[in-house]
């Protein structure tokens, strides 16, 4: 397997949502979603049909991250489904399917969720992660979360390049 293109929003495959994934595909979109999630410096979480793959699966590893007091390690959640939140914070997020804005989005600080796995409580950044994976499974992004798309959507910092010395 290897690392796929990331899909970009306005692409229509972003705003489905997904279907059920049956086992004998979860593996092969799991490699390709870790995969893919793993080819981009700092990124914490990738859903399938971000690589345009209409399945329920997401992936989310916030090992190592500066944000994440605590973690699950490496989550592959197929068919997964919330079925416990407690909670709320407002936050920044980011998306590669979004590269250019961030925003203000609130999100549950602890959640159970549910997958084909059995289930794990999440809580605080890594909770936030997988909330935004989940979301994309049902052709939501996360400006279709902020309060006020005036005050709470922002450009993506650009980073100066270092001077040539």
């Amino acid at each position: 397997m290897a690392a796929r293109e990331v899909l970009v929003y306005p692409h229509p495959m972003l705003k489905q949502v997904a279907a059920p994934t049956p086992a004998t595909e979860a593996e092969a979109i799991g490699r390709d979603l870790i995969d893919t999630m793993r080819s981009f410096d700092r990124c914490v979480g990738l859903a399938a049909p971000q690589i345009g793959e209409l399945a329920r699966i997401a992936t989310v590893d916030v090992r190592g991250h500066p944000k994440a007091d605590s973690d699950n390690g490496l989550l592959v959640l197929v068919n997964p489904r919330i079925v416990e939140r407690e909670g709320s914070e407002v936050a920044r997020e980011g998306c590669l399917s979004i590269p250019d804005l961030t925003a203000n989005v609130r999100r549950a600080t602890s959640i159970v969720v549910e997958h084909a796995g059995g289930a794990v409580r999440c809580l605080g950044f890594e909770a936030r992660c997988v909330q935004h994976e989940l979301d994309h499974l049902d052709g939501i992004l996360f400006l279709d979360r902020v309060e006020s798309l005036v005050d709470d959507v922002f450009r993506r910092r650009v980073y100066a390049e270092k001077p040539e010395s």
